[in-house]
C-alpha cells in the first residue's frame, strides 16, 4: 500500500491495550502514515480489541460497521485479544480485511505494506502457547499520563478468565530494559507513568529479578514525577512493596488497585484465586496502617456460578465494612473455553444486574466517604489537558479527582492544592496553595 495514508486507531479494554495501541500508532507514523481521528475519513482503521466480556466482542462488531459507514472504501484491521481468541470468527465479519494475533499485531505495518490489493483478506495468528516474545510498549500523546507496559500474559488460569488464552504465558523484559523504556518517556513532557500489564506483580516469574526490584530502580529515573501501580494481585502485594511505595519511595504514589473478585472464600476457591478474604483484609490494613489517606480500589465480580444470595451478601457486607475507596464492578459473563462456563449454579441475568446495581451504589458511597475524608487536606494534582465546559480535571497523588476553572497554563502541571468541597458532580473543588506553602 502507498505511504502517506491516513490511519485511525481505536482501543477497547484496558490500560495495557492503550499502551500497545500508542506504540503501534508510532510505528505507522514512523512509516510515513498520518494518524487521524476515527471520524476523519481515514483510509485505514485499526481496532485493538478486548475480550474480557461479551460486550467487548459486540463493540468490535459495532465499530467495524461504523468504520464502513465513515469510509466504505477503507481498509479495516482487527488486532488484540479478541483477534487472538476468535480470528476466524472475526474474519467472517463483513468488511474486515486483516486479523492479527497477539504477537503479529506489532508487525501490522509490514502486513499492510506487503498486501497486493486492498481488497485482499489476511488472517495471521500463532499458537498462544508458543508466544514467548515480550514487546515493550508505552502510550504517549493521547493523555497527560503514560501507560508503561512492564509485563504481559498470565500463568494463573482463573476459572472465569480468557486472558491466558489471548495473551499467553507471563513474560517481561529485564529491569534494565524496562528502565530504558521509562527513560524514553522521561524525555517527553509526561509527568506521571502508570505501570501496566496483565499480572504485573508476577514480574520476573521466579528469576533473580522481581517486581520489588523493578520499582526500586524505576523510582530512580529522573524526569518523571510520579509512578502509579495500575493493578496488583493481593497475594503478590508484599509487605516490602507496600512499605517501599508508602514509606521510602520518592515517586510512587499512595494508590493501590487490588482485585478481590469475591468476599466469599468458597467462591474464591471456585474462581481459582490464590488468596482468601483474610489475606486480602491484611493487605488493606497494612496499607492503611502506613498511609491512612491512601486510595484503595477493588475489582469485584457479581453473578459467578454458585453465587447464591447468601454468598453475594458475604461479598457485599465484607466490602461495606472494608476501608476501601471505590469499586470496579464486573458482571460475570460466560466465556468459551473457561472452566467456569461448565459450572453449575448459573445466576439469572436479571439477578446479576440487580447485584451489580447494589455494588455500584455501595461504590458511590465508598467514594463519597473517601472524598469527604480528604476535605481540608492538601495534595498535589496533575492537571489534565481537556476543557470540560470551562472546567479542567486532575487527580491528586492519592487519586482524588478534582476540578478547577480551565486554565491553558495549568495543563500538564503539578500543583499543590487544598481540597475544599465536593461539587454537585461528585468532584472535589480546590484552592491553590501559595508557592511557599508545604504540603
Amino acid at each position: 500500500m502507498n505511504q502517506y495514508k491516513k490511519v485511525a486507531l481505536y482501543t477497547l479494554g484496558c490500560k495495557l491495550n492503550f499502551s500497545e495501541t500508542s506504540t503501534i500508532a508510532r510505528s505507522f507514523e514512523d512509516a510515513g502514515y498520518s494518524k487521524v481521528h476515527f471520524n476523519d475519513f481515514p483510509d485505514i482503521f485499526i481496532i485493538n480489541t478486548c475480550s474480557v466480556t461479551e460486550n467487548a466482542d459486540k463493540k468490535c462488531r459495532q465499530l467495524v460497521k461504523k468504520a464502513r459507514k465513515i469510509n466504505p472504501a477503507s481498509f479495516i484491521a482487527i488486532i488484540g485479544c479478541y483477534a487472538q481468541l476468535k480470528p476466524e470468527e472475526i474474519a467472517e465479519i463483513q468488511g474486515v480485511n486483516l486479523v492479527l494475533g497477539a504477537n503479529e499485531k506489532f508487525d501490522i505495518v509490514k502486513y499492510i505494506e506487503n498486501l497486493n490489493s486492498i481488497e485482499d483478506q489476511t488472517v495471521a495468528y500463532g499458537k498462544i502457547k508458543e508466544v514467548r516474545d515480550f514487546i515493550p510498549s508505552f502510550s504517549y500523546g493521547d493523555r497527560t499520563r503514560s501507560f508503561l507496559k512492564i509485563q504481559d500474559g498470565c500463568d494463573y488460569f482463573c476459572t472465569f478468565c480468557t486472558i491466558p488464552l489471548a495473551r499467553g504465558k507471563s513474560r517481561n523484559a529485564s529491569i534494565a530494559e524496562t528502565v530504558k523504556e521509562a527513560e524514553a518517556i522521561a524525555e517527553t513532557n509526561i509527568k506521571e507513568v502508570v505501570l501496566t500489564g496483565v499480572n504485573i506483580g508476577d514480574f520476573g516469574q521466579g528469576s533473580e529479578e522481581n517486581f520489588y526490584n523493578l520499582i526500586q530502580e524505576l523510582d530512580k529515573v529522573e524526569g518523571i514525577d510520579r509512578f502509579r501501580i495500575s493493578s496488583i494481585e493481593p497475594n503478590l502485594l508484599s509487605d516490602e512493596i507496600i512499605d517501599f511505595c508508602l514509606d521510602r519511595a520518592d515517586k510512587f504514589v499512595p494508590h493501590f488497585h487490588v482485585p478481590l473478585q469475591s468476599g466469599s472464600d468458597e467462591l474464591l476457591t471456585k474462581m481459582r484465586r490464590k488468596y482468601n478474604s483474610g489475606l486480602y483484609t491484611n493487605r488493606v490494613e497494612q496499607i492503611k496502617r502506613l498511609a491512612p489517606d491512601a486510595c484503595i480500589g477493588v475489582d469485584v465480580i457479581v453473578g459467578f456460578p454458585g453465587e447464591t444470595d447468601e454468598e453475594f451478601m458475604k461479598t457485599y457486607n465484607y466490602l461495606k465494612d472494608l476501608d476501601i475507596s471505590y469499586l470496579h464492578v464486573f458482571t460475570y459473563s460466560e466465556r468459551a473455553n473457561t472452566t467456569a462456563n461448565k459450572m453449575k449454579g448459573v445466576v439469572p441475568m436479571n439477578v446479576r444486574k440487580d447485584r451489580s446495581k447494589m455494588l455500584h451504589i455501595l461504590s458511590d458511597k465508598k467514594k463519597r466517604a473517601f472524598y469527604e475524608s480528604q476535605l481540608g487536606k492538601k495534595g498535589t494534582v496533575l492537571w489534565e489537558s481537556e476543557n470540560h465546559d470551562g472546567w479542567m480535571h486532575g487527580f491528586t497523588e492519592n487519586y482524588v479527582k478534582v476540578k478547577q476553572p480551565y486554565s491553558k497554563e495549568a495543563e500538564n502541571t503539578l500543583q499543590l492544592i487544598q481540597m475544599k468541597n465536593i461539587n454537585s458532580d461528585g468532584l472535589v473543588g480546590v484552592t491553590k496553595v501559595p508557592e511557599k506553602a508545604t504540603a
